[in-house]
């Protein structure tokens, strides 16, 4: 008894080409070092709901209502963690993050399992209310 293939040559060719491609998206990433701080910057909560369109080609939002906690500071600005969603940035691979404010600007985020940041093209102006800390 003899077995014969009939899978036509292109097939096999193109799913040869196309299982080997794997399209590489990096987020950037510069090392950094996370200083804690004193408990002297306030907490905030967002006003408004704020979409990130990351250079990654994908985006994020950050919800309305969510509070957001200083947790230490980078050479590009304050460090702000929050409990109430998760955040991610992506690209190839998904990364925790942590978002980081110039001023009343998102400038990018913190990514704690990496010790990086990553910046974002354009700085994000965010609304937000402060939240005082009660000793």
């Amino acid at each position: 008894m003899k077995l014969t293939l009939s899978i036509p040559v292109s097939c096999l060719l193109f799913a040869l080409l196309h299982s080997c491609a794997f399209d590489v998206v990096r987020v950037t990433q510069i090392p950094t070092k996370l200083d804690s701080l004193a408990l002297t910057k306030s907490s905030f909560e967002l006003d408004k709901e704020v979409t990130v369109n990351l250079d990654t080609g994908y985006s994020r939002v950050l919800k309305k209502g969510t509070r957001w906690a200083c947790v230490g500071a980078i050479p590009e600005g304050d460090v702000y963690k929050t409990k109430d969603q998760i955040l991610t940035i992506e690209g190839s691979n998904i990364h925790e993050a942590y978002i980081v404010l110039k001023s009343q600007d998102l400038v990018g985020f913190y990514l704690p399992v990496e010790r990086t940041f990553s910046p974002l093209s354009n700085p994000i102006a965010i609304s937000a209310k402060e939240i005082v800390n009660n000793p």
